[in-house]
């Protein structure tokens, strides 16, 4: 029996970037298709415990040596932390965020797991300040997935229009990224979910948004989505698989474009390898929505895999208070 869930668009947007975050942190940063094939024949794909042995002899970074089945990603915690702050406020606030984020993943902060470059960047420039003196952009110059973290509970809590929304999304991405490739490419995530919540399918949605995605992103979006079939691995292979926004956008452009369902499009995002927790945020946002907006139960997030996570309880009510 396929047993899934029936949650309201928007909070199957943030539910889908949370689930497909935590499912792909098993083979996190694994840059070997090859590998992961072996593996998923072997113990599947979604929802393992990280094991060094999993990256032994093959291209990849194990950083997850602290976390168990069910935890996030530094992503996936970002995204958690977004969450947690608009169901305190009612509003994002700038000031209380950074203080928020300095105090979660600082030090004697309660985030355990591995910091990327952005974060500690970032922390760095905050640690030594007092809110009062918090820089609006105190984000790094880099353009890494950290930028996208917050798109998906942003954009799923805004109902202005979509002009307000995306500046909204500039100064959240400005305070861990401030970066205008990573600026644009969150701007392009948002209005991509912002355009499916709206009651848009998903090829239009990714089209209409290329104006907001920059001279560098767009022809590379582009190409992507008019790729004729799903084959997340190849594609990852030709626009690469790591952690810059360049080449992850692309790669979740096409899955999102060909994907039948959620589920799809969590494996294939983990089969292309690489930062898979990365691109899962903006991925599993938008394969929810879909799936919800167009009334489809059998391609909603499955009923096991949110049990699976760890947090399920937190972020369900912080949701139930936006």
């Amino acid at each position: 029996m396929n047993v899934s869930t029936g949650l309201k668009p928007r909070v199957a947007a943030v539910m889908g970037a949370l689930i497909a975050d935590s499912a792909a942190l098993g083979l996190h940063w694994l840059y070997d298709p090859e590998r992961i094939a072996q593996i998923e024949q072997n113990k599947g794909l979604v929802f393992l415990q990280p094991q060094k042995d999993h990256y032994a002899d093959a291209e990849g970074f194990f950083a997850h040596g602290s976390k168990t089945v069910g935890d996030a990603s530094g992503y996936g915690e970002v995204c958690l932390l977004m969450l947690r702050h608009l169901a305190a406020h009612g509003e994002f606030n700038r000031v209380e965020f950074q203080s928020e984020y300095r105090n979660h993943f600082g030090p004697g902060g309660t985030y355990t797991g591995y910091i990327d470059t952005p974060t500690r960047l970032t922390l760095l420039k905050l640690i030594s300040l007092t809110p009062q003196t918090y820089p609006e952009a105190s984000g790094a110059d880099d353009d890494q997935f950290a930028a996208l973290a917050t798109v998906p509970v942003i954009t799923a809590a805004h109902h202005g229009t979509l002009d307000a929304l995306l500046q909204k999304i500039e100064i959240a991405v400005r305070l861990t990224n401030d970066n205008e490739t990573a600026v644009a490419a969150a701007k392009y995530a948002a209005a991509v979910l912002n355009n499916i919540l709206s009651g848009n399918p998903i090829e239009a949605a990714l089209t209409v948004s290329l104006q907001y995605s920059g001279e560098k992103l767009a022809p590379l979006l582009e190409e992507a989505i008019h790729i004729k079939s799903l084959n997340s691995v190849t594609t990852a292979a030709r626009f690469g698989s790591a952690c810059h926004v360049n080449e992850g956008l692309p790669v979740i452009a096409h899955i999102a474009r060909h994907a039948e369902n959620y589920q799809q499009a969590v494996e294939a995002n983990i089969r292309a390898g690489g930062d898979s927790c990365g691109r899962a945020i903006v991925l599993g946002a938008v394969s929810a929505a879909q799936a919800t907006m167009q009334c489809d139960g059998d391609s909603a997030i499955p009923l096991s895999w949110l049990a699976k996570y760890n947090k399920l309880s937190i972020a369900a009510e912080a949701c139930a208070r936006l």
